[in-house]
């Protein structure tokens, strides 16, 4: 079965959205729980962008490729497309820092990526005929595990240093 371009593209940006969203938000969340600084959380947030983004596409540069199925396909499309779906929407979340103050920013920043993840989930289950509800249970919930895991190792890791 041979995949589409269109199919690979909605992959990446699916992969990027979801990953770029979570890996923020878990970051911004587990930082500011430990410092309240303003200056590490959007350093940390140029990082991702940057780092993880590549790494993201990397990885399922690799994934892909060592699929035996389908090694016909053209594969640099899902890696160009995480890389910059992933970038593109961590870069977002820089804004509610230079705008308001880390508090107000931060919890701008989980609703905003909540919102994001919320709409991404209903989009996936429409086209993959999947229910909306068990769909936003499941990706919206996993993202606030994230978040409240990642405020509470912030906090442990601001007593422990």
């Amino acid at each position: 079965m041979r995949v589409s371009n269109k199919e690979l593209e909605v992959g990446g940006i699916s992969f990027g959205l979801t990953s770029g969203v979570i890996t923020t938000l878990g970051m911004i969340v587990g930082i500011n729980a430990a410092t309240e600084s303003k200056l590490a959380v959007v350093a940390s947030i140029f990082a991702i962008a940057i780092a993880d983004s590549l790494s993201d596409a990397l990885g399922i540069h690799l994934s892909e490729e060592s699929r035996l199925d389908e090694s016909d396909k053209p594969i640099w499309i899902i890696s160009v497309y995480t890389f910059f779906a992933k970038f593109l929407v961590t870069l977002l979340f820089v804004l509610p820092f230079l705008i308001f103050n880390n508090n107000f920013a931060v919890v701008f920043s989980v609703i905003f990526g909540l919102l994001l993840v919320l709409l991404l989930s209903i989009f996936v289950a429409r086209r993959s005929k999947k229910s909306i509800f068990q769909s936003v249970f499941e990706h919206v919930g996993l993202a606030i595990v994230v978040i409240i895991a990642s405020h509470y190792v912030g906090g442990l890791a601001e007593r422990i240093v």
